[in-house]
Order: C-alpha cells, then structure tokens, then sequence
C-alpha cells in the first residue's frame, strides 16, 4: 500500500491538532533478491528498495520532548529532548527511534523537541526490513532540512540497531532504504560500502510470500550464525593468516580445512563462501536476462539456506516447495533472517496472477493461515515527499 500525502497529513493532525504542519517522509523495505546472511560477513548482496515504505510525519514543537506516535500500533512514546542522551532502551519498537536519535546527538546532530507519526506499510517480521525502513524514516524526520551524506545515515542507523537495540545486524538493511533505485537492484560490497546497479529483467516479476510466520528461535539464531562464521574464521586464519573476513575465502581453501573446522562452523561458512559466489552468478545472469539461470541460483540459495545455515522453516520450505510447481515460476527462494518471514519468487508476468492464488490457497490448505502475497516494484530510495 502506498499511502498519499493528505492521508498522512490527516492521521497526523488527529494525533497532534496543536502542531504546525508536518513535513513527510518516506522510506522503503526491502527485499534481497540473493546474497543471504553475507553481509555481516562483509560479503555480497543483491537487494531491492520496495514500494511498501515507512512513511513519517514531523513538525517542531514547544513542548521540549520528542513524541512518536505509531499509528500502526496505536502506541505513542515521549522522551525528553536533553535527556536523549542517557535513556535506556524498552525493549520495543520504540528502540529504533530513541537508538536513531542517541546516535545522530553522538553524531553532532541535536535533536530538536518534535511530533513526530509513523505509519508503515512494510508487515514487520516479515524479513523485507520493516526496522531499517522505521530507522531510516524517523532519522530523516529528526534531521529535517539538515543534511548528511547518505552512506553515513546508513551507517549511522546500523549503529542505532548494533548498539541500543541490541541486533548485530550488517548494512544491507540501512543502505538500500538509502540508495535503492527504481526497476534496479543494487549489488553492495558490505566490506567498502559501495554499490552498483543492476538493471532487472522486464521479462519477470518478483513476487513476495508472507508465511504470516515468525518463530521465536529466530532472535537467538541470529546471534549464533554470527558466532559460528567468526569460529569459522578463526579456524581458517590460522592457516590463511590473510583472510579478513569469509567474504575473502574460496572454495579450496574452505575444503582444504574441512578437517580442522567443526562441523557447525563449517557449514555456516560454506553458505557464506557460495553465496557469495551465486551474488556474483546472478548478476551476471540479470544482465544476460537468463531467467533460466537466476531461478536455478534461486533454488541452489534457498537450499543452502535449508541444510547448511539452518535458518528456514516448514512453512518457508512448503512455500518453495509449491511455488517451483507451478508454471511460469523460474525460482524461489526465502529471504531475510529466516525461521519465519518471506519468500521471493521470480514469476513470469503471464502467470502471475495464477501464482498468486494457488499458492495462496494451497498454503491456506496446508497450515491454515492465510499468507500476504505481494507483486513488489523496484522503488526509490528514501526521500521527503
């Protein structure tokens, strides 16, 4: 859904009748085509900025305290603007915003007293970055007519959720909400920080599964893949001194120490060592328009995601599973954390519609839950409207 500028308007003054008129925000989720749980190991990955968006609305206040509301929650929290500096987190969605705002005071950037409404189109826990799109949003929002060069926003909204929400999550998130581009994916390098383009097929469309799904391991999973590819590292490393990070290992290498990694660790590092390499296969398969080809490495990422990561489900592995039955599909794979979320399917234009309701219905069938089925668009990166 995208929301129009008197809509948001309009929910704002509900909520804040005294304040002067807003200035809106907007910034989008993502979906990452390929490149799963690569970049936080300074890898490779392929995402897509997406339509459904955060969208926030600010005007200053007198009030001397910083209040967000979220209108999706129907929850509103205030803080005062000279005590920014020292709260603690909650433990909510309200880290996102108060982290945001300790790190652009950190970043020598005050935070003015503001009424600030958020509302988001992008379903949170579902793996397309409703936290990075919230982050990005509200620190547009507090910035306001100030700027600040875009790869250090992204890196700035990292810091808020690495430091006070306590997630140790890469850069990925952050960066395409920042920098995506329409009809595009964008292939970042997480070591420089840097991005190309990827201009997309027109001969396929992406489509996005919701399981509606969103197992509690996931959290506490997250923090030990990141465990497991450091004690990976740390095995190479004393045979390859060199290695700064998995991104830098190859095939041969990770098999010659096969016997001197356990067993975990090594196949947390495989995925990470091969899909790097399927970032690399898929884009120049993107470029060739080989559907063909980007569907197979589809496949080959989410099985990789299933037997050696760890990080899929039932309900994600029933979502492939039916969707590479069904005609027109070239692939499909999860995306995001895992254990719960999306899956992304790469579908031909004419069999779209098809896709959507079978699939639908059979997981229905098959769970009794009824899945979001979104037909996402390449889209902008974010941006005052």
């Amino acid at each position: 859904m995208v929301i129009q500028a008197r809509e948001l308007i309009e929910k704002f003054r509900r909520r804040f009748p005294q304040a002067a008129p807003p200035a809106l925000y907007r910034a989008p989720g993502r979906v990452n085509l390929i490149g799963e749980h690569t970049d936080y190991n300074q890898g490779f990955v392929l995402p897509i900025a997406i339509h459904l968006a955060c969208y926030a609305a600010a005007a200053p206040t007198s009030s001397g305290l910083l209040r967000v509301h979220s209108e999706n929650l129907d929850q509103q929290r205030a803080w005062p603007v000279e005590a920014l500096a020292h709260v603690e987190p909650a433990g909510d969605w309200s880290d996102y915003v108060a982290g945001v705002a300790r790190e652009l005071l950190a970043a020598g950037f005050p935070v003015s007293a503001m009424d600030v409404l958020v509302w988001s189109a992008v379903p949170p826990g579902s793996g397309l970055s409703s936290s990075a799109a919230l982050e990005v949003a509200v620190a547009l929002a507090l910035l306001g007519e100030r700027r600040m060069d875009r790869r250090e926003l992204a890196l700035l909204c990292q810091r808020a959720e690495n430091r006070f929400v306590g997630v140790p999550c890469g850069i990925m998130d952050q960066y395409v909400c920042l920098f995506g581009e329409p009809q595009s994916a964008i292939q970042i390098d997480c070591r420089s920080i840097a991005h190309s383009t990827v201009r997309l097929p027109e001969a396929v469309r992406i489509v996005v599964v919701n399981s509606m799904v969103k197992h509690e391991l996931g959290a506490s999973a997250y923090r030990d893949r990141v465990r497991e590819c450091q004690q990976a590292l740390a095995a190479l490393r004393e045979h390859y001194p060199e290695l700064q990070s998995l991104r830098d290992v190859t095939k041969e290498q990770l098999e010659s120490m096969r016997a001197r990694i356990p067993a975990i660790p090594f196949r947390r590092a495989r995925h990470v060592v091969l899909e790097n390499l399927r970032v690399t296969q898929f884009v120049a398969a993107c470029r060739q328009a080989d559907l063909v080809r980007m569907g197979d490495l589809f496949v080959a990422s989410h099985r990789s995601l299933q037997f050696d990561y760890e990080v899929s489900c039932a309900e994600l592995d029933y979502l492939v599973e039916i969707a590479l039955t069904q005609r027109g599909v070239f692939g499909a794979r999860m995306t995001g954390g895992g254990f719960g979320g999306c899956t992304v399917n790469l579908v031909d234009p004419q069999s779209t519609d098809d896709f959507c309701s079978r699939v639908a219905a059979a997981y229905s069938a098959k769970f009794s839950l009824h899945p979001q089925v979104f037909v996402v668009e390449p889209s902008a990166a974010a941006n005052q409207f």
